[in-house]
């Protein structure tokens, strides 16, 4: 298949309206079953799993069996970053009014994939970023040494990450905010800390990332900055590196 008709076929897995609103509901990164997903396309459960197929077939996701049970997920990370550029490219500023008035908590905090995007993505960036121990820009990003043992200090395994088969530290434009958040394993390993030490709790309905109080008192000692002030405006209060 040429490199043109390749492009046309991933782009009409996703342009089907119901495929899109599967892959969409995927993207907190958790695995759903086919009925799930049939629920979250708004169609039949016979129709979704003729759509789950093409899907699954095109390389966009990957089936995981449990017992009787079979489970769908966003194939790969470099799945998971096409369809948050996608996002970023239909979200149009015109439009975010409306977008976000039912939307409020989902432009707060959420899983974009593996790793946190919105508000709370966007301030973490930022703040690290202030710090000089991230450097995020639009040709990528990485991690300083001064980055490197924070987080090591934190608690996370830096080295660990580095030997994964991915991208170590990868800037991610927040389609909501349009600013930068961090992606690749350094994010992913970040919202995994934050999970397992209950700063944040994840919805179990969508993408959405609650923070208890706990949360907020170990995030803003872990800043060093007041989370809730931050995540109140319209902007995360703090410079992203100049962009």
């Amino acid at each position: 298949m040429s490199d043109t008709l390749s492009v046309a076929y991933i782009a009409s897995l996703i342009g089907d309206p119901a495929r899109a609103n599967m892959l969409h509901a995927l993207m907190d990164g958790r695995a759903l079953t086919a009925g799930e997903l049939a629920y979250a396309g708004h169609i039949s459960p016979q129709t979704a799993s003729g759509h789950l197929a093409k899907l699954t077939e095109g390389g966009l996701l990957s089936v995981v069996k449990q017992g009787r049970h079979r489970y769908f997920r966003i194939a790969t990370p470099r799945v998971a970053e096409l369809l948050e550029t996608i996002m970023t490219l239909a979200t149009e500023p015109e439009r975010e009014r409306t977008v976000w008035r039912s939307g409020k908590t989902l432009r707060r905090a959420r899983m974009c994939y593996d790793h946190l995007a919105g508000k709370l993505g966007v301030v973490i960036a930022s703040r690290l970023g202030d710090r000089g121990m991230v450097i995020l820009t639009e040709d990528g990003g990485s991690l300083t040494d001064s980055g490197a043992a924070f987080l090591k200090d934190t608690g996370i395994d830096v080295d660990a990450l580095r030997a994964k088969r991915r991208a170590f530290c990868r800037s991610c434009l927040d389609w909501s905010e349009r600013r930068f958040h961090i992606a690749g394993s350094v994010g992913a390993a970040i919202a995994t800390h934050c999970l397992e030490h209950g700063w944040i709790e994840r919805s179990r309905e969508n993408r959405v990332v609650h923070i208890p109080e706990r949360g907020f008192d170990a995030l803003n000692a872990w800043l060093d900055c007041d989370l809730k002030a931050a995540l109140s405006t319209d902007q995360s209060g703090v410079a992203n590196n100049g962009h």
